[in-house]
Order: C-alpha cells, then sequence, then structure tokens
C-alpha cells in the first residue's frame, strides 16, 4: 500500500504570526537541536512562551510546550494531528506503516490486531523468557566484578532480549547480523544525510532493512504453520482483522521491523537510566533491594507476575528515571487541519512537535526536575497532576502498544540485579548525555560492578 501524500506544508509567510527564530538558511536550527535538545528548547521557551516556530531538518515547524499541549495533540479528540506524516519524514524510509505510522481507523484496526500479542498469555510467556535471559545475564556480570560501560552491555542484553520474545528462542548465527541491520536503522533513521548515498549512514539503513526483510520474509510461512510457537512475532503471523483476514505478510514484516526497533532502543535507553540513576543514588538502591529481598525468592527462583505486583517502589523509581530522561524526548506530528492553541491560529498541514522532555523538567510540576526523587510517583503525590504531565509512553490513541512489556522488562531485571549486584559510580564522575533522538550516554556510562554474595 503506497503512503498518502501529507497536507501540504503552509507558505512560510502563514506561519509568520508565530513568535519564533528560524535560524540559518537551509540549515535552519537543526545543529542547535542535536547539540542540546534540552536547553535549546528550554530558551525558546523562555523567550517566546509556550507557542513558537522553528525550523529544523529542511522544514519550518511549531512547537507547543507544556501539558495542555501534550493533552491537545497526543489525545487528539478532534482527529486534528497526522503521526503518520509527523513522523514519516524521519523514519518512513526505514520502518514504514510501522504503527506509528499509521492513522485513526487504519491505526485503530491495526492496533487491534497487534494487541492480541501483548494479552496476558503471550506476556507471560515473555516473562519467562526475558526472566531466564536476564538471570543468565546478570550471573555473568556478578562473575566478572570491576567497571563496566553500562550502555552497551544493556543494549546487547535487549536484543538478546528482543530476539528471545519476539523471534522465538535463540535465532542461532544470525543473531548478529540482524542486530547489526537494525542498528543501521535506527542510526539512518536520524542521520543528517537523507538520502542513501554511497557511503553514508542512510545507505547502510537501506541495506539492513534488505536484509531484515528478506529474514521475516522466509520466516512468516514458517511461523504460520507452527501453531505452537509463543513468541511476538508467531503471534503475528497467526494475528487476524476483525472480519478474520490474517495480516498480510508486509504487515507483518513492517510491524515486526518497527516494534523491534521501539522495544530495543528504548527499552536500552531506560534501563541505563535507571540503573544510572541507582549507581548515583546508593540510599536508594538499597531500598529497592530491601523491597526485592522482601519476595523471599532464592537466585535460581523464576519471577511471576505476582512477584512483580509486589515491588511498586521499583515501578516509582523506574518512572523518575523515564522522568528524567525519556526514551522519546520529542513527538512530531502534522496537523490535517487549521488549529488554534493559546490564541495562535495554526493553519493545516504544519509540522507540530510536542516535547516531553521539556514537560518533564518544568519546575511549576516538578520542583528541582533535575533530582532524582522517585516519591514523585506516589499515588498522593500523582493525584493533583495534570494527566499529560507525564508521557514518556504518549498518550491518547498512539500510546506506547508495548507498555506494559516495559515495565515487565524493567521490573525483572530489577529484581535480578539487584538480588545479585552493587553498581556505583567513580567519585566525582557525570555521565554526559546525548538526549535526542533517543537518550544515550556519551560514553557508555561507567559503573563499578560489585558481586553481593
Amino acid at each position: 500500500m503506497s503512503m498518502q501524500a501529507g497536507p501540504t506544508p503552509p507558505k512560510r509567510n502563514q506561519l509568520k504570526h508565530i513568535p519564533g527564530d528560524e535560524g540559518w538558511p537551509i540549515i535552519g536550527k537543526t545543529l542547535q537541536v542535536l547539540a542540546d535538545p534540552k536547553g535549546h528548547i528550554e530558551a525558546n521557551g523562555r523567550k517566546y512562551g509556550p507557542v513558537y516556530r522553528t525550523h529544523v531538518f529542511g522544514e519550518t515547524s511549531v512547537v507547543l510546550l507544556g501539558p495542555e499541549a501534550n493533552e491537545l495533540v497526543m489525545f487528539d479528540q478532534q482527529k486534528q494531528f497526522s503521526s503518520e506524516h509527523g513522523w514519516n519524514p524521519v523514519l518512513g524510509r526505514l520502518f514504514p506503516r510501522g504503527l506509528m505510522l499509521l492513522d485513526f481507523d487504519e491505526h485503530r484496526l491495526h492496533r487491534k490486531a497487534l494487541s492480541v500479542a501483548f494479552k496476558s498469555g503471550p506476556m507471560k510467556s515473555y516473562l519467562s523468557n526475558l526472566d531466564r535471559g536476564i538471570s543468565a545475564r546478570v550471573a555473568q556480570w556478578k562473575a566478572n566484578p570491576g567497571e563496566m560501560q553500562l550502555y552497551p552491555a544493556m543494549k546487547q542484553l535487549t536484543l538478546d532480549l528482543a530476539a528471545t520474545s519476539f523471534l522465538g528462542a535463540d535465532i542461532g548465527p544470525e543473531v548478529d547480523e540482524i542486530n547489526r541491520a537494525f542498528v543501521d536503522m535506527v542510526a539512518a533513521a536520524v542521520a543528517p544525510i537523507r538520502r542513501p548515498l554511497p557511503g553514508t549512514q542512510m545507505a547502510r539503513g537501506v541495506k539492513g532493512r534488505k536484509r531484515i526483510i528478506a529474514y521475516f520474509r522466509e520466516q512468516i510461512p514458517l511461523r504460520r504453520g507452527n501453531h505452537g510457537g509463543d513468541d511476538l512475532f508467531s503471534h503475528l503471523c497467526r494475528a487476524t482483522h476483525e472480519n478474520g483476514a490474517p495480516l498480510s505478510d508486509q504487515d507483518i514484516i513492517d510491524h515486526m521491523s518497527f516494534l523491534m526497533m521501539a522495544a530495543h532502543d528504548t527499552l536500552t535507553s531506560s534501563l541505563t537510566s535507571f540503573v544510572g540513576e541507582l549507581a548515583a543514588h546508593p540510599d536508594w538502591q538499597q531500598k529497592l533491594r530491601d523491597e526485592v529481598s522482601a519476595l523471599g525468592l532464592s537466585a535460581d527462583a523464576p519471577t511471576s507476575f505476582d512477584d512483580l505486583d509486589k515491588l511498586p517502589m521499583t515501578e516509582m523509581a523506574f518512572k523518575e528515571a523515564l522522568r528524567i530522561k525519556p526514551p522519546v524526548p520529542s513527538m512530531p506530528r502534522r496537523a490535517v487541519r487549521d488549529f488554534s492553541f493559546r490564541g495562535f491560529d495554526i493553519p493545516a498541514g504544519t509540522s507540530v512537535g510536542v516535547n516531553p522532555l521539556y514537560t518533564h523538567h518544568m519546575k511549576d510540576i516538578w520542583p528541582e526536575p533535575d533530582r532524582f526523587d522517585p516519591l514523585r510517583f506516589t499515588e498522593e503525590a500523582q493525584r493533583n497532576r495534570h494527566r499529560f504531565a507525564w508521557v514518556p509512553f504518549g498518550g491518547g490513541a498512539h500510546m506506547c502498544l508495548g507498555l506494559h512489556f516495559a515495565y515487565m522488562q524493567a521490573k525483572c531485571f530489577a529484581r535480578h540485579f539487584l538480588q545479585n549486584v552493587e553498581v556505583s559510580l567513580e567519585p566525582g564522575y557525570k555521565p554526559d548525555w546525548q538526549m535526542w533522538p533517543i537518550p544515550k550516554p556519551k560514553d557508555g556510562l561507567r559503573v563499578r560492578v560489585k558481586a553481593i554474595s
């Protein structure tokens, strides 16, 4: 199915009434955004207020800031904002027709078909796979104490886990190739050069996509015939639309590529920042360790759903890590109709961005926003907060489908990790993070690992 052409972007003078600074000709503000997205957007928020105009990635766009903006755009009751035409310039070439690149009724139909893979039966089988994989990996870390680069270790772990729960048991020697293909695709999605010219990151990404498509295409008929497969891929191969029709091969390929990318990169980022915060805050690390110890599980006992439900403090700490470094710091949309916000009329076709990273650090909602404080997520503390003040998983119809999968993986990881090892940072060491497009520590985040006997 071909992508529909999006609404025509407005002419430049149609946005002149919106305050802002478009920077240099052609490259606009792209370099500033890449260098320091948080500082850049906060400076603009101070200077221009919650609605401003900028120019990034070759187009003038309007940024809307704060929880009300998040609600307008994400909840989108009036169906005014296209996610497909927002994300398409970034992801369209490499992850076409993933769930985030579908809109309205079509999105609803596909989401419904995909949701079978996230029901409680499949989730239980993913949990037992995750549990075994995490337990084995943490045991290796425990056996090799000392300094470790957290991000690459976490990236390898989440990739192996995605391969197991998404593709089923170990996919053997191909795993490295599939891994490399995904890494190339994700890097290409945000590369400055948008065409697959020889030697560019985009060319490597396009090649990676060909490799992934070939792998999935060869596997689909095998999975359709195998009624016992409990991995996500097998569930999708058997999924049907409301009328009973199976998903097409191309749909399965597009959804699998997108889900693998979304789960792997965002979880690597979230788990790294979660463990990084615990390393920097030994008091919280100990509180969570006590919570895990209270489960009374022996080191090799499997983790159940009931165990995960008994880790409320661990969940609060994970939520706070997601607040400080949301895995998707900004979310693009395109207006499909004229709309107004805060007294500004904005024409159809305008590229519109909302910014979880900005909202998550607004001082009037989150006092001392840079401080790690899981108690912001007690029921009491959350009661009077705007429901779109914390949006690491987006919201509305496009709320992350893998939200419960992410919590399950994070808590299962915390259980094994806290039971077996202690992490700390060298005195005076402050990791430096690149915050866009998906947050990651520039030096891999060095931690000291010590085995707990």
